[in-house]
C-alpha cells in the first residue's frame, strides 16, 4: 500500500487565544516574564507590575514565549519610545523603559547571574559607569535591501529576529552627526546605477571626522564613483569603497586612518574598518580609566591583556611603567596595536596573536604574569581561565559583555583560589538589554 508522507502540526508555533497575564520581573534579556498554567512565558516589550494581553506565539516543554498585544495596566516606569523607528527596527529593544529603571534592571541581573553560576557576591558593588543615555553610538553597520520590483534600496537596521531591513530617517542612539548623515546618503545611494552591488555600510564618527565604509560585491561605474567622491567632498567626509576582498579606495577625504583618543591627545588609537572598538567613547573613557585603577599596575609588574585588541587597555596599563604584553586573535589588530604602541612612544608593551581558545601553555611570551586583564567577546574566556592555576596572577580584571559568560567563567576563576572583590555594571548601550561589566578577583593569600 503507497504511504504519502503528511506533515505534522508545529504544535510549538501554534498561535493561542489571547490571554490576560501578569508580569512580575524581566529576564537578563530585558523580556518581561509572566505565569500561565505553571508555565513561564517570556513576553517581549512588557515590563514587571503590568497588566498585559498577548498570544502565545511558542509553546515548549517548560516555557512559552508570547507576543505583546496591549498593555492593559502599565508600569509607573514605562515611557514613550523616543524614536519613531522603534515598534520595527531591531537595533533597541528597552526604550521603552525608563533609563534608571534600565539601568537598575541591568545591575540586579547582573548581580543575580553571578550569584547563580558562581555562587558568590562581590565584596563591593561599585557605582554604575555610565554617560548621555541618547546619541552616544560613534559606529555603526547600517544594512541595504535592494527591492527588485521598485528598483529601490533600503538602508536601515535589521528587523528583531528578522533578516528583514527596516528602512529609517534617523536614529536616536547614534551620535548625532551620523544620525543626520542616513537621509541624505539613502537619497545618494537610490541614484547609483550600480546600487544592486552595494552591501553594507559602515558609519563611524572618529576624533578625526566621519568616515563611511561602503561594502561592495562588484566595482563600480566611474560616473556612480564619481557621485560619492563629489558627496564625500560636499558632507567634508572620508569616504571608502571595500571589496569582497577587503580591498579599500578613498574616493574622497584625505586617505587617513580613523583614531579616537584615550584620557589625552598622545595615547591615540588608529583602527580600521572590520576592526572591533568600543562604539560608546564617553563610557570606554570611564571603563578603560577604571580598569586601570582596580588593577593599579607597578613598574616592576608584568601584565597580561588577553583579547588585547588595538591596544584600548593595553597602551593605558603600559603607560604606568609596567611590562605589558597584549595578545589577540585577529592578526590585523594584532598588528595596529603594536603601531599605535610605537605611535605613542611606549616601548614596554608588546603584542603576540594567538588562538586564545585554545593551549596556550607553550607560548614563549607567557612567563610570569603579575596582573592580567580579559575583555573576551560574547563566548567568554573558558578556555583562558583554565590556564590561571599555572600562572597564578594576583589579580584579574574581567571586562565582559554578556553576563552569562562572565558568571560561568567567574566559577572557574574562583575554583582556582580566587575571590571576587568589585563588580560594577558598564552601560554601555543604554536603551538596549546588551550589558557590559567588569569584575575585579584577586588571589587568595
Amino acid at each position: 500500500m503507497a504511504q504519502f508522507f503528511k506533515a505534522k502540526p508545529n504544535r510549538s508555533k501554534q498561535l493561542s487565544s489571547k490571554l490576560s497575564l501578569a508580569v512580575t520581573q524581566l529576564d537578563h534579556l530585558g523580556a518581561g516574564i509572566a505565569h500561565d498554567q505553571g508555565k513561564i512565558v517570556f513576553i517581549s516589550g512588557a515590563l514587571p507590575g503590568e497588566t498585559v494581553q498577548v498570544q502565545l506565539t511558542e509553546q515548549k516543554k517548560k516555557f512559552s514565549r508570547a507576543k505583546l498585544l496591549k498593555v492593559e495596566k502599565p508600569s509607573s516606569e514605562r515611557v514613550e519610545p523616543a524614536c519613531p523607528h522603534y515598534a520595527s527596527c531591531g537595533g533597541c529593544d528597552l526604550q521603552h523603559l525608563d533609563i534608571e529603571a534600565q539601568r537598575a534592571h541591568k545591575a540586579r541581573a547582573l548581580q543575580e547571574l553571578v550569584a547563580k553560576f558562581a555562587q558568590t557576591q562581590a565584596s563591593e558593588v561599585c557605582d554604575t559607569l555610565s554617560d548621555s543615555p541618547w546619541h552616544y553610538r560613534r559606529r555603526a553597520r547600517l544594512a541595504t535591501w535592494f527591492d527588485r520590483n521598485t528598483k529601490h534600496i533600503s538602508l536601515g537596521f535589521r528587523a528583531s529576529s528578522s533578516s528583514d531591513v527596516v528602512e529609517i530617517q534617523s536614529c536616536a542612539v547614534m551620535t548625532k552627526p551620523l544620525s543626520g548623515l542616513i537621509p541624505d546618503l539613502a537619497y545618494l545611494l537610490n541614484q547609483l546605477s550600480g546600487k544592486k552591488a552595494l552591501g553594507h555600510v559602515e558609519l563611524t564618527q572618529a576624533d578625526n571626522g566621519i568616515f563611511v565604509v561602503l561594502r561592495i560585491t562588484k566595482a563600480l561605474s566611474d560616473k556612480d564613483r564619481e557621485r560619492l567622491a563629489a558627496f564625500g567632498e560636499s558632507k567634508v567626509l572620508n569616504l571608502v569603497l571595500q571589496d569582497d576582498n577587503a580591498e579599500t579606495e578613498h574616493l574622497s577625504g584625505n586617505g587617513e586612518q580613523p583614531f579616537y583618543c584615550l584620557g589625552d591627545s598622545d595615547t591615540e588609537l588608529k583602527f580600521s574598518a572590520g576592526n572591533f572598538i568600543q562604539v560608546n567613547a564617553a563610557v570606554n573613557q570611564a571603563m578603560v580609566k577604571q580598569a586601570v585603577d582596580w588593577l593599579n599596575p607597578q613598574a616592576d609588574e608584568r601584565v597580561l591583556d588577553l583579547f588585547c585588541g588595538i591596544g584600548n587597555f593595553s597602551l593605558p596599563l603600559a603607560k604606568s611603567g609596567a611590562e605589558v604584553i597584549g595578545v589577540e586573535g585577529v592578526p590585523a589588530m594584532v598588528a595596529q596595536a603594536a603601531l599605535n604602541a610605537q605611535h605613542s612612544g611606549l616601548d614596554k608593551v608588546s603584542f603576540f596573536h594567538a588562538d586564545l581558545s585554545a593551549d596556550l601553555s607553550q607560548e614563549p611570551w607567557l612567563g610570569k604574569v603579575d596582573k592580567m586583564l580579559i575583555d573576551p567577546a560574547r563566548a567568554g574566556a573558558y578556555e583562558s581561565m583554565l590556564s590561571l592555576k599555572k600562572l597564578k596572577p594576583k589579580a584579574l580584571v574581567y571586562v565582559s559583555c554578556n553576563p552569562a559568560s562572565l558568571a560561568r567563567d567567574s566559577e572557574v576563576i574562583l575554583k582556582q583560589g580566587y575571590a571576587l572583590k568589585k563588580i560594577a555594571l558598564v552601560d554601555m548601550f543604554p536603551q538596549t538589554h546588551h550589558l557590559e561589566s567588569m569584575a575585579l578577583f584577586e588571589l587568595d593569600k
